[in-house]
């Protein structure tokens, strides 16, 4: 069973700035990876779609034969993490932000979280914050319309820019010198966002801690791959065409993109 695959599944592409941490973490893991592109974002879809889709997803690897999955996305995990958890007999490995590092991190008092809507208003991030941000000011911004010009690759467009300064520019002027990325998609902006605020304001993502969980809960169970280089395979439930031209751009090298049975 350690030669089987990882999954890893987002709305579309923002989880894998999770799987470059996994692939640098554990590069002998090979990675199974779905883009529910036709259906991205999930932030602003009702809870009940996310959890469906988590499941739908989720039961499709399975299939294939993965040992582990991996939600790729808040939004996912907020939606469907317990659902997934309760059906399936393998890991389920999720993503929240990463409000407990930036209040540990924040000079100021003053954190600021750019969020997709579904996670502003989900039980887990209200979790968070009663229990991490009491003692400091945490700024919530949903940020309507960034997942979308990701999911075209497009981190750096003047358009983008105005919406990302328009986000971000309040949180700074009230002093947040911390910004959680509460989206792996975010992760793509960290040149954008690195440029607007400054040396001195810190990003947060969380990639990273999701890989250490994955290598924890892989060996706890005797599941690591003994390999140095783990194979790659990707669907999308939009366009394999255009998510091959996306997915190979963000991650810097060709990729080959199938595409998903109807779930």
């Amino acid at each position: 069973m350690d030669e089987a695959p990882v999954g890893i599944f987002d709305s579309g592409v923002g989880g894998l700035s999770v799987m470059r941490e996994i692939r640098t973490a554990l590069p002998g893991e090979s990675i199974y990876y779905v883009a529910d592109s036709a259906n991205a974002p999930w932030g602003d879809k009702p809870p009940d779609f996310v959890r469906e889709r988590g499941l739908k997803i989720g039961r499709f690897l399975a299939g294939e034969g993965v040992k582990a999955i991996v939600i790729g996305s808040n939004t996912g995990t907020a939606g469907s993490a317990e659902a997934l958890r309760s059906a399936m007999t393998i890991p389920v490995i999720g993503i929240e932000p990463g409000i407990k590092p930036a209040v540990a991190a924040t000079k100021t008092g003053v954190v600021g979280a750019i969020v997709p809507a579904a996670v502003s208003e989900s039980d887990r991030l209200a979790s968070l914050l009663d229990r991490f941000g009491t003692d400091v000011r945490v700024i919530i911004q949903p940020v309507p319309g960034l997942v979308e010009h990701i999911e075209e690759a497009d981190l750096d467009g003047a358009e983008l820019k105005r919406m990302v300064e328009g986000y971000v520019r309040p949180m700074l002027e009230a002093g947040a010198d911390t910004i959680v990325l509460g989206s792996t998609h975010y992760v793509f902006l960290k040149p954008v966002l690195s440029e607007l605020a400054g040396p001195n304001v810190s990003l947060i993502e969380t990639g990273a801690a999701v890989a250490r969980q994955l290598a924890r809960v892989l060996d706890d169970r005797h599941l690591r791959a003994g390999g140095s280089a783990g194979g790659e395979r990707f669907w999308t439930s939009g366009d394999p065409q255009r998510s091959t031209r996306v997915i190979s751009a963000l991650l810097g090298r060709p990729v080959a993109v199938e595409k998903l049975p109807v779930l």
